[in-house]
């Protein structure tokens, strides 16, 4: 009886993001949802990929290292993609699995969850050999979640010469 109660129970928590897009006035955010998808204003990347755009520059880049059994990450990213949607055309958002790209999130220096990284490029003094020269320059880290308003602030800051955001 016990187990036939812990089946129903397991199979009733799986099936509700099928049945409950919100519980308690919080959207229920998917795994799917989580790692943006295929249309999402934040797509996912590999780590392959983030090195490709940090060598093409066309926007600042804000990248979302998070992993999908964290619990801060997955509040904050309908608050990221939402930010990503209205700064569409300005910055380019993009999240990484830190789970799935071990290597690159040591690269990056990811220590805790989630993390925010706004890269901006780097315009180096003249003179200088354009293959030895830093290809982006980190504008801005920060750890733990925050919501959209705050994400706009912070890009307004370190992209535009916005004021400095209030402490958090």
């Amino acid at each position: 009886m016990n187990i036939l109660c812990l089946f129903l129970l397991t199979t009733l928590l799986a099936c509700s993001n099928a049945f409950a897009p919100s519980i308690g006035g919080l959207k229920v955010v998917t795994q799917l949802e989580m790692a943006g998808g295929e249309d999402a204003a934040a797509p996912l990347v590999s780590g392959a990929d983030l090195e490709m755009m940090l060598t093409e520059w066309d926007q600042p880049l804000v990248v979302d290292a998070y992993a999908t059994w964290c619990g801060p990450c997955v509040l904050m990213a309908p608050e990221f993609e939402a930010a990503a949607q209205e700064l569409k055309g300005k910055v380019r958002f993009v999240k990484i699995d830190t789970d799935k790209d071990e290597a690159m999130a040591a690269r990056l220096n990811i220590m805790g969850l989630p993390t925010l990284l706004f890269l901006d490029k780097f315009t180096g003094g003249e003179g200088k050999d354009e293959e030895s020269e830093a290809k982006a320059v980190l504008k801005g880290r920060l750890e733990g979640a925050i919501r959209k308003e705050q994400i706009m602030e912070f890009c307004e800051h370190y992209f535009f010469d916005g004021p400095e955001p209030k402490p958090l």
